[in-house]
């Protein structure tokens, strides 16, 4: 029975993840290529394929029409965007995530992001290695107004570390969790109340129908000109047009990107501006959250497999 394994920092700190498939029998196909499948290259790699532990490579239809061995989808993280889940349960094909594994992790890049931006960090540290010592002034993040898109699993981790900022914390979700909100001094709102009090927005909802590009023109118009946008959540979160507009026009102050719709970005622009932070979606790649999203993964797996 073959496996495929998709993320490129599966088992690298903790090669014996590997060892646990194959020691069950498994024979386990990797990622050869360095970067994200493409559609061609999952609908090759996964034909044979009994099982599968995912990354961001896409599983739609067509990848499914190839899948015909296919009974288990582990995914190596939360977000199932990538994945076609009404056409799993018309095949019955298993889908399990790795809730709480990398929010510790996302949660502290977030806060990197917001930091870095804030107080201009990459800039200064580009502008010292030219020897130019020249100050720079930034703004600060301490006692400022933070609002969480997504108040789930990575935006409570957030909202604990904007205690120490002594932040007031605004949050829109629309699920509501009223008993924590109240025991951790959290604030609903909705989304454009949010959007025009804050001082920092960061997104940790998970990408719908409903919310795609939730962060518009209009929207970001309605931001304060010193409002910093972190997302380490989806890039189709956020219109990005837009968002290079408003960076590029100082409509806001900066931006901490991990993410993009495509990855990674392909208009020139996104290289030049001195009020962005860019990431290479790799907030959740510590050697903690890896290990951790590696093993629920696999047991993930072997369990829907129905190997002992």
């Amino acid at each position: 029975m073959k496996v495929l394994v998709t993320p490129r920092s599966f088992g690298k700190n903790n090669p014996a993840l590997f060892d646990q498939l194959t020691a069950k029998g498994l024979t386990v196909v990797r990622n050869d290529t360095g970067g994200i499948l493409t559609e061609q290259q999952m609908c090759e790699k996964i034909a044979d394929c009994a099982g599968l532990i995912l990354g961001i490579d896409p599983v739609n239809q067509r990848v499914l029409d190839q899948a015909k061995e296919l009974k288990a989808i582990a995914k190596y993280g939360v977000g199932t965007d990538n994945i076609d889940l009404e056409a799993c349960q018309r095949l019955g094909i298993k889908v399990s995530r790795t809730v709480g594994a990398n929010s510790n992790a996302v949660a502290d890049y977030a806060f990197a992001l917001m930091l870095a931006c804030a107080r201009r960090v990459n800039l200064i540290d580009r502008r010292c290695r030219q020897k130019d010592w020249g100050k720079i002034t930034s703004i600060d993040l301490y006692g400022k107004t933070l609002g969480i898109v997504g108040l789930g699993c990575v935006g409570k981790c957030v909202a604990k570390r904007a205690q120490g900022f002594s932040m007031r914390v605004l949050a829109y979700d629309i699920y509501k969790d009223e008993t924590y909100a109240k025991a951790n001094n959290i604030c609903y709102t909705d989304l454009d109340t949010l959007i025009a009090e804050s001082d920092v927005i960061t997104l940790h909802a998970a990408l719908t129908p409903e919310n795609h590009q939730m962060i518009s023109k209009e929207r970001l118009c309605a931001m304060k000109k010193t409002a910093i946008l972190v997302n380490t959540a989806r890039g189709d979160l956020v219109d990005e047009a837009a968002l290079l507009w408003a960076l590029t026009e100082g409509e806001i102050y900066a931006a901490g990107l991990d993410v993009f719709v495509q990855e990674p970005p392909t208009d020139p622009r996104w290289y030049t501006l001195d009020n962005l932070v860019m990431g290479s979606h790799c907030a959740s790649s510590t050697a903690g959250a890896t290990d951790t999203m590696g093993q629920m993964a696999v047991d993930n797996l072997l369990r829907d497999l129905a190997i002992a």
